[in-house]
């Protein structure tokens, strides 16, 4: 009851910490992420304008900014646990803060969630990704297959992934969704789902055990970065396909090596045969200086002899130059 009560007032001091300029960035839906360096100067990233300097933030400010998210995350953050992790009390946008000594002064960084639905044929409209790509993604998606989507730091993975569950809600409105996240970024509107969150005592691997007690249709996981994406394939495996999931990756075939790599922390079989057929299709999306691409999707077949049999679509040299001369004319042509 006393959290509660409390609840406005930290809100109201937090937003007293970060200033009005901040505050107007984090209602604009233009704005990606909101960072703070340990020298004191803000630079806000805006999709299709980059990184801007965005003035500069006292070291007081910020530490203020920094001891009211950890209040409000009923955590502590000091000198000897420097840093916090979690969503924001204001509009649940994830929260990163770190404190002497891992850095010089207070320094933060805020990841804006996403307020609009981009669904896929805005990713076609705009040439992010082909009208090819967007329905090998359909069919995936009406053939229950699962679907892994790679990428690097703010390539757009969780807005893609919106974009996909947006669609399996249009394609199977009665399935029965149950998504998993560390910070609340999944936009979900179907009409039967289940939404889990970890926490400090709860970690990604209990949340998926206790997710096959939830008679999941699909499981959907926010970003898989341990050992529990040993659990995640074993449940795609064992009657629940049509799951969707992203992984930090930086191309389609690494984000294969990489889930080797995390169910290794799990195992110490190796997984390659599981992962072959678990994971049905990888979408590599990625930040370019022109702006999000969806690179190349693969189809995994299966691993065998020593490797995996794919299908691949590559964005090729000639695509991308159409899609240059299709974005200039969205840009420039109007309707």
């Amino acid at each position: 009851m006393n959290q509660l009560r409390s609840h406005p007032r930290l809100v109201r001091k937090l937003q007293e910490a970060l200033g009005d300029q901040l505050c107007v960035a984090l209602d604009d839906a233009s704005v990606v992420e909101i960072m703070l360096n340990p020298d004191g100067k803000l630079f806000i990233e805006r999709l299709g304008h980059g990184v801007a300097p965005a003035g500069e933030m006292s070291s007081a400010a910020a530490e203020m900014v920094i001891g009211t998210v950890a209040h409000a995350l009923q955590s502590e953050v000091d000198t000897e646990q420097p840093i916090i992790s979690g969503e924001l009390p204001i509009g649940g946008h994830r929260f990163e803060g770190l404190l002497p000594p891992v850095v010089a002064k207070p320094a933060f960084t805020i990841r804006r969630r996403a307020s609009r639905l981009i669904p896929l044929e805005d990713y076609v409209r705009t040439g992010v990704m082909t009208e090819y790509q967007a329905s090998t993604i359909r069919s995936a998606i009406s053939a229950r297959l699962n679907i892994v989507i790679s990428g690097g730091t703010g390539s757009g993975k969780t807005t893609l992934a919106n974009a996909v569950i947006h669609e399996i809600v249009k394609s199977s409105p009665e399935d029965r969704l149950v998504i998993l996240e560390d910070t609340a970024e999944i936009q979900c509107a179907a009409e039967n789902a289940v939404l889990l969150h970890t926490s400090d005592s709860i970690d990604m691997a209990r949340l998926l055990k206790s997710t096959m007690r939830l008679r999941p249709d699909r499981i959907v996981v926010g970003e898989v970065r341990d050992g529990a994406a040993l659990t995640l394939i074993k449940a795609w495996n064992t009657g629940h396909p049509g799951g969707v999931a992203t992984i930090h990756s930086n191309t389609a075939m690494s984000a294969l090596r990489r889930l080797e790599q995390l169910t290794a922390e799990a195992s110490q079989q190796p997984m390659h045969e599981v992962i072959g057929e678990a994971v049905d299709l990888v979408i590599s999306i990625e930040r370019t200086p022109r702006g999000r691409l969806v690179r190349d999707i693969i189809q995994v077949e299966r691993f065998i002899n020593g490797q995996y049999e794919i299908e691949s679509d590559r964005f090729t040299e000639e695509q991308e130059a159409r899609r240059r001369c299709h974005v200039v004319g969205n840009l420039t042509g109007g309707g």
